[in-house]
Formats: C-alpha cells, sequence, structure tokens
C-alpha cells in the first residue's frame, strides 16, 4: 500500500468534507483507514473527513472504519454543544457586570462551516478592550481552577475554567516583527472605535466576533504565527477557507491587499492561498489575490510537508525526552526547534523568515525571563 495513496487519500475526503462534495477513491485502490484516522487527529479534523466519507460515491467503506469516525464525530457534536452553552453562560456573566467581549477563532469561526459541530473544539479566545481586559482578568480569575503567566507584549492570559482553557486577549499581536504588529494594532483599533462586528446567537446570547473585514487578518496572522514558532496544523487553514468562502460576496480585495502589503505579507498569503486552492480545494474565484503562477504552486507543496509533518499545534512533536528537564534546558530545546522550522522556512519565504528572526529570538527570550 503507498504512502502517496493514503495521503492522496486523506486530501480528498477533507476537500469532500470542507466543501460538502462527492468524492471517488477506488482508484486510489486498498485504503489503510486507520491510517487516514490518524492523520485526521494529527491535524484535528477528524469532524471534516467524517463528513467527507459520507460523500464517497464509488466504493463501499468498510462498516468498522465509518464507525470509528461516526463515533469521534458524535463525540465533536457533544463537546461542541457544551462549549456553546459554557461561552454563552461566561459572556452573559461578563455582560451583567458591565464587561463587553469579542470571540475570536473557534466557536465563532466554527459557524462558517456547514456542520459547526463537527469541527474540533479548541480554546475560548476573548479579545477585550484594555479596560474589558483588565475587568475581565479580574472577574474571571476568582473562577478558575489554574492561571497561566500572563503574556505582557502580547497581554494574553490563559485560565482554565470548568475545565475549559479560556484565553484573554488585550491585543493580537503576534510578535513576529514590529511593522506586522503596528498593523495590527491599527485593525485592532478600528474593531473597537468603529464597532464593526458581526453575531452568532449562542443557545439564545448574542456573541459577538469582530468584522470579517478584520477577521480575516485575525485569523491568517495567527495562523502564520503557528507557521513561524511552534506548528500549523490544517484545522487553522481550513477555518480561514470556510471564513474566506462564507463572506466572499463582502470581503473588501482592495483593503485586504493594501493591509498586506503594508504588513509585508503579500508572499504568505500567495503561498497559503495556492495551498488552499491546490490541496484543499478552495474554490479560486473565492481566495483573494489567488495567482496560478508555479511559484506559489511549489510554495504551497513546502507548507504542505511542513503542515503535515509537525501536525496541529506541533502535535507530531516528541517533546517526552525533555518534559522533565529544567525550564533552561526546555526552553533552550524549545529555541533550537524553531530554529531549525525557520532555516526550513528561508526555502518558502527566504527574505520574511530571516525579516522575523530577531523578534523571535528576542519575545522567546523576554517570555523565559519572564516565566512564560
Amino acid at each position: 500500500m503507498r504512502k502517496d495513496n493514503i495521503i492522496n487519500a486523506f486530501f480528498a475526503l477533507v476537500r469532500a468534507g470542507l466543501w460538502e462534495k462527492e468524492v471517488k477513491l477506488a482508484s486510489l485502490g486498498q485504503l489503510d483507514f486507520s491510517r487516514i484516522l490518524s492523520l485526521s487527529e494529527e491535524q484535528s479534523i477528524v469532524g471534516l473527513v467524517a463528513a467527507g466519507m459520507e460523500h464517497v460515491t464509488d466504493v463501499k467503506l468498510p462498516k468498522e472504519d465509518v464507525l470509528q469516525f461516526v463515533g469521534q464525530a458524535l463525540q465533536l457534536e457533544q463537546q461542541n454543544m457544551s462549549m456553546n452553552r459554557f461561552i454563552s453562560d461566561l459572556v452573559e456573566k461578563m455582560r451583567k457586570v458591565g464587561i463587553y467581549t469579542l470571540l475570536v477563532k473557534g466557536q465563532g469561526i466554527a459557524q462558517c462551516y456547514d456542520r459547526p459541530l463537527w469541527r474540533s473544539c479548541g480554546d475560548v479566545d476573548f479579545f477585550l478592550s484594555d479596560t474589558n481586559y483588565e475587568a475581565a482578568k479580574a472577574f474571571l480569575s476568582p473562577l478558575a481552577s489554574s492561571i497561566e503567566p500572563e503574556g505582557e507584549y502580547k497581554k494574553h492570559l490563559g485560565m482554565t475554567i470548568d475545565s475549559w482553557m479560556v484565553e484573554l486577549h488585550g491585543n493580537l499581536r503576534c510578535g513576529l516583527s514590529s511593522r506586522m504588529d503596528k498593523v495590527i494594532e491599527e485593525i485592532q483599533n478600528d474593531v473597537f472605535c468603529g464597532g464593526d462586528v458581526r453575531s452568532w446567537v449562542a443557545q439564545g446570547i448574542q456573541v459577538f466576533l469582530p468584522g470579517v473585514n478584520y477577521d480575516v487578518f485575525f485569523v491568517f496572522t495567527h495562523f502564520l504565527k503557528h507557521f513561524y514558532c511552534g506548528g500549523l496544523g490544517m484545522r487553522q487553514i481550513c477555518d480561514w477557507c470556510r471564513l474566506l468562502w462564507t463572506y466572499r460576496d463582502t470581503i473588501d480585495r482592495k483593503r485586504l491587499e493594501d493591509k498586506l502589503k503594508k504588513m509585508g505579507l503579500v508572499s504568505e498569503w500567495k503561498a497559503f492561498g495556492a495551498f488552499a486552492v491546490e490541496w484543499l480545494g478552495m474554490p479560486a474565484e473565492a481566495m483573494p489575490l489567488y495567482s496560478t503562477e508555479k511559484r506559489w504552486k511549489m510554495k504551497a507543496k513546502k507548507i504542505c510537508s511542513f503542515v503535515l509533518e509537525v501536525g496541529n499545534f506541533g502535535h507530531n512533536r516528541d517533546v517526552s525526552r525533555y518534559q522533565n528537564k529544567a525550564y533552561f534546558v526546555r526552553k533552550v530545546m524549545s529555541f533550537g526547534r524553531r530554529f531549525g522550522d525557520l532555516c526550513r522556512h528561508t526555502r518558502i519565504f527566504p527574505l520574511d523568515s530571516l525579516r522575523f528572526f530577531p523578534s523571535i529570538v528576542i519575545n522567546g527570550l523576554k517570555s523565559a525571563a519572564n516565566g512564560e
């Protein structure tokens, strides 16, 4: 059984689930669905692949394999419904004491899917203005069973409440370059000053999300940060695709291009856009700045290789051998891994990998010094 056939079948099922379209697998021969399940788990997209299996039209899938996927999809439904209840309750509690927040990533983006409850749950990410950020810290900390060290530059605080990880964001800086973060700050100031938001009704409670012309930047720069600093999974790229597709007729493409140029991220956008179209089946007309030039397809192939290797948030990287090491040793080894990734990324984005390197090192040293 060829490994290439497993990868091809995996992507075929992802495309089928992502766009709810029929798929044919007969030409790929006998498939090991346990390996496809493993790939789906590594990328946190079991629900998408399970949805894709419903659209296979030319072969009868083994019942035992189908049941494994269906079982996990049903678990995802329960987890998502529980998380939605938790979010609605927490937003309502905060609103009653005068704390107003936007929900970013996660469950808000899930609403762009045809099957929101089959998207793998992540954390609960709240994005707040300066005043609301401080108020939320004071209000939620007593409810938390554990609290992580606060990130000063990124103004980020993570805490566990009722078994859910809740992350408070006072800004959405990425720490890759001052040029990039300056534009992100401009965008987030526009969000809070301009009031351009959309909403999702969760369990009868209106939960506000950033307006889509802002959200496309937040989603893109967030997964780009993970690409350069730790490990990017396919779920985050799928989220980006679904957001772009759902709001394809309302996204201001000129404004998008202007901001990307200002941040110096046009190359990254085009390369990931090529990956979305070539590998994930994103309709080309819905991908802003999409180019058919061969160089972007080559970069997309390298992105694919990296994503499959590392898994969602570095899922495939074995860190067990140094988990019990001293804090400083863990940080040194983590830096070594990031340096290796940056060297590898120079083959995809040579100039930007060098441009981001100083900020990544400096911010890493600051985080280590603060015990983050």
